[in-house]
């Protein structure tokens, strides 16, 4: 197990743990029917802060995890990046073994403007460098076209033999179809 604590910075971000004053922003992204419209469904304020906290002990007990990012100088949380275990009923397997995921959710007004890749990359590296990762992989529904083009971005490739309905959602969910990518260690 990789015991880092710290922080990651890029050009523009800073990756870091989450503090108990990220929760309200969290739940403002949560409860945006807008950042959430390819999710099942916005959270309210106590699955919101439920989902903080499994959040920071993930990374408190690994010393990785969805980072909290920031924009120093400009704002304090826009929302999450980085890696994340999936739940043990996904239906793929990765290289080496350790199933990890790269993720992000950003509050809108930081849309556009290349913070998801820009942090997605970093963790990339930290996973490869740093955790020892194999593979990472991604995935979201198939119109979700902003995402896609962060994965294709970071360079992952899209496995379609490995697209999946997603185990949770219930089958003519509309939004149970899933679209894999995967990127190998450089």
């Amino acid at each position: 197990m990789h015991e880092w604590r710290g922080s990651v910075r890029t050009e523009h971000l800073t990756l870091r743990p989450w503090r108990p004053d990220d929760l309200a922003a969290f739940r403002f992204i949560n409860a945006d029917s807008e950042v959430m419209a390819l999710m099942p469904s916005p959270l309210d304020a106590q699955q919101s802060d439920a989902q903080a906290l499994r959040i920071m002990d993930d990374i408190a007990t690994r010393g990785w995890g969805l980072w909290a990012v920031e924009v120093p100088g400009e704002a304090d949380f826009i929302g999450y990046v980085g890696l994340n275990e999936p739940a043990s009923l996904m239906p793929f397997q990765t290289k080496g073994g350790q199933c990890v995921e790269m993720a992000w959710r950003l509050a809108r007004p930081y849309w556009g403007r290349g913070y998801a890749s820009e942090a997605a990359r970093a963790a990339l590296d930290f996973g490869f460098s740093k955790v020892g990762l194999a593979e990472i992989v991604a995935y979201t529904v198939p119109h979700n076209h902003r995402s896609r083009k962060v994965m294709e971005r970071i360079g992952m490739v899209r496995d379609e033999q490995g697209d999946f309905d997603h185990p949770i959602l219930a089958a003519g969910h509309p939004l149970r179809r899933h679209v894999l990518y995967r990127k190998g260690r450089p």
